[in-house]
């Protein structure tokens, strides 16, 4: 039953509208699929590094300092807001903008985009150091199955991204995509504020 509920959970978790899911569809409509493509590799190498600190204990560690969690909630809340603004203010930029050559990145920087942006994620962060202190035991040093389900995450990320970016350049969207660009943009971005000053409040 736990590997049943830890398999849902990740789904939950990995589908669940955030700032990765941001950023894919940010930089699949403006750039490109294989933009896209990059950005969501990104994400799936970024879990390699929560595994780490998962398995060398320092998750643990936090979950049990009330001042280092709460400071990680607060890191987190203000990423989303930092994440929602630029989302907004960007919702401006016209097509010939996002055309030009400053929208315009290499494989490599897509990628960097995509692992920083999961690494400094806070949903992913107190996912990680709440959920595997729950549900797996600590005196177990149950490394193996943190480290599985770690893969299972990392490629769950990948395939959940990877397909985002698919069918948001598919050429049925396209169209449409260009249309509700700036819409979309500001919803992702009121959105992403709304779960940072949630997140903030539970932690006063």
């Amino acid at each position: 039953m736990e590997i049943i509920s830890l398999a849902v959970i990740g789904i939950l978790i990995v589908i669940s509208p955030g700032a990765d899911f941001v950023l894919v569809l940010k930089n699949s409509v403006a750039s490109g699929r294989a933009a896209g493509l990059w950005t969501a590799l990104g994400i799936s190498l970024a879990i390699g590094v929560h595994i780490a600190y998962t398995l060398l204990g320092i998750g643990y560690l936090i979950s049990h300092n009330e001042y280092l969690f709460n400071m990680v909630k607060y890191a987190g809340a203000l990423y989303l807001i930092y994440i929602g603004l630029k989302s907004i203010l960007t919702a401006n930029a016209s097509l010939d903008d996002i055309e030009s050559d400053e929208f315009q990145l290499r494989p490599i920087q897509y990628l960097s985009q995509g692992f920083m942006c999961n690494v400094l994620n806070p949903k992913t962060m107190l996912f990680f150091v709440s959920l595997f202190s729950q549900l797996i035991s600590v005196e177990s040093h149950d490394h193996r199955s943190i480290l599985l389900y770690g893969v299972y995450l990392a490629v769950l990320h990948g395939l959940w991204f990877g397909a985002v970016s698919v069918i948001f350049t598919s050429k049925l969207l396209q169209h449409r995509m260009a249309k509700i660009k700036k819409r979309l943009s500001q919803v992702c971005g009121l959105g992403l504020i709304g779960l940072g000053l949630v997140l903030g409040a539970k932690s006063l």
